[in-house]
């Protein structure tokens, strides 16, 4: 089975052509770490790059990270042979494929297809490797439930701004950032929400795509915090200088993650036999209940994936 909750907050993006740059990645701070075939890799470069890959997936140490890779999309000539190549070469060390520009969820069928019938003539465990799906434009986010539930496979549906916007004819050059004249609210706001309640109705990650300006730290904070805030799980980075915002943004606060474990030692004792089988108490002036806990729950896994410690316990009362 796939693994559809590891830690995504920094997800960094490597250029399956460079090997000095993969190389790089291996000793940064991110959590997932995406070398790619698409965007990224000039179409004369991409046969040797798939060999690059296979090699440094193969010879490399990860240190734990995510790895995956983003090939071609399906209307392209190349998805096919980056699959092939990849996988034989390399599934043993892969976590997951990216699929880019993902429209409808017989894409996603297609590529659950492929990696499967290799797995079975590689020996490798059928349905480990997870798929990562990429909603890039009008279609595939008017299809974005479908595709969420289009393979087991899935563990992420990611937005893909640049496309986007360009699809949708957004009157703006500036990836991530409001366009212009659009002077109240958030013009992503939608998207954003249409692939989050995909993602959490199925059990999915979301993930924001990347903020273009990459020496401008504070901005990608600021545009970050957007998604965070809505609840994604982290966000694309394109450059060393973007991971420890993003692991940051994408972490509970400390007191909220101390706060968040407290509620769910207390609520475990109160509704026990021992603190009187309570159902609705209070902690220190808040009342906490069943509710209380389902929100504490995601805030002390996010905190606990990103390998945060209390720093504040909470102790029952004593007799």
């Amino acid at each position: 089975m796939v693994d559809q909750q590891r830690p995504r907050r920094s997800c960094l993006a490597v250029p399956g052509s460079s090997q000095k740059m993969i190389d790089k990645a291996r000793t940064l701070p991110a959590d997932q770490v995406f070398l790619d075939l698409e965007d990224a890799c000039a179409p004369l470069a991409k046969p040797d790059a798939r060999k690059t890959i296979v090699a440094s997936l193969n010879e490399g140490d990860w240190g734990g990270k995510t790895r995956v890779v983003r090939v071609n999309d399906w209307t392209t000539e190349w998805t096919y042979r980056d699959v092939t190549e990849v996988v034989e070469g390399a599934g043993a060390n892969l976590d997951c494929i990216m699929l880019p520009k993902v429209q409808t969820p017989e894409q996603v069928v297609a590529l659950d297809l492929l990696i499967t019938q290799i797995e079975k003539t590689m020996g490798y465990e059928v349905g480990r490797i997870g798929i990562e799906a990429q909603i890039e434009n009008a279609l595939g986010l008017n299809n974005v439930n479908a595709i969420a539930t289009a393979s087991p496979r899935v563990e992420t549906i990611i937005f893909g701004p640049a496309d986007f916007m360009a699809s949708i004819n957004m009157k703006s050059l500036v990836v991530g950032e409001q366009p212009p004249g659009y002077d109240v609210g958030d013009a992503y706001h939608y998207i954003l929400m249409r692939i989050l309640m995909a993602a959490r109705a199925h059990d999915k990650q979301a993930i924001d795509g990347p903020y273009l300006q990459i020496r401008d730290v504070e901005g990608y904070k600021r545009v970050a915090g957007r998604s965070a805030a809505l609840g994604f799980d982290g966000k694309w980075v394109l450059h060393p200088g973007q991971i420890d915002a993003a692991n940051e943004v994408f972490s509970p606060k400390q007191e909220d993650y101390d706060h968040a474990e407290n509620i769910l030692d207390a609520y475990e004792y109160y509704t026990s036999e021992a603190g009187g089988k309570r159902g609705a108490v209070m902690l220190g002036d808040e009342m906490i209940d069943e509710a209380s806990r389902k929100m504490a729950l995601v805030i002390s896994g996010k905190g606990r994936a990103a390998g945060m410690s209390r720093a504040n316990v909470w102790t029952p009362p004593e007799d």
